[in-house]
């Protein structure tokens, strides 16, 4: 049976998490993003700015919104650049925009970062290896009118040590894509992970 609920996508080319609402049978289910979709569905993509979207009538919406100026690793590079400031503040106001649309229920996704602050706490903070994906990538979710999403498939994360000899381990989703500033890595680590995709849609699908 067809699931009709209204659901945006917002902020995402990939398709990741708009396929898994597809395969569970969602046949109103929209990803939204300023690039051409990557992903299977690209007739399920609007390519065109989000904010004039929140005002038609949703059921719910997950927004990944991007984090380039929101991350607190970035935090280094705001020393006396004014227009680095500028961004970040764009970038907050951007969210608050989503977090305040007239939607029913809404899901925004982000990094740990500054949102903490200027926004509010994320009710939840989720990584990939609770998803039956071996690394680590510490996330926060802000949620609205939607219960915290429930671990699916827990494993054991895979971490790389430098050869410095600090100690200190990394991420192997972090390590083999390092550098933000590297257009194809920075799209690469801010890909949605199947296994996240896949609980958002099934566990959310249910609550509309």
């Amino acid at each position: 049976m067809d699931k009709i609920s209204r659901i945006l996508i917002a902020c995402e080319e990939s398709g990741a998490v708009t396929d898994a609402f597809i395969e569970l049978g969602f046949t109103n289910v929209w990803s939204c993003d300023l690039m051409p979709c990557s992903g299977k569905n690209p007739n399920y993509h609007l390519q065109q700015d989000v904010v004039p979207l929140l005002k038609e009538n949703w059921d719910m919406m997950i927004a990944f919104p991007p984090c380039t100026y929101l991350t607190v690793t970035a935090n280094r590079s705001f020393l006396s650049n004014p227009e680095r400031w500028k961004k970040r503040f764009e970038a907050v106001m951007f969210v608050w925009e989503l977090y305040n649309a007239p939607i029913n229920k809404i899901a925004i996704e982000n990094p740990k970062g500054v949102l903490s602050t200027h926004i509010r706490k994320p009710d939840q903070y989720i990584q990939p290896y609770e998803y039956g994906h071996p690394l680590s990538k510490l996330t926060g979710l802000w949620l609205k009118n939607l219960q915290p999403l429930q671990p699916t498939n827990i494993v054991a994360p895979e971490w790389i040590y430098p050869k410095s000899g600090s100690g200190k381990r990394m991420s192997k989703l972090h390590a083999n894509n390092p550098s933000t500033n590297n257009k194809n890595n920075s799209k690469l680590r801010s890909k949605t992970f199947p296994g996240i995709a896949k609980a958002m849609a099934e566990q959310w699908g249910n609550e509309v």
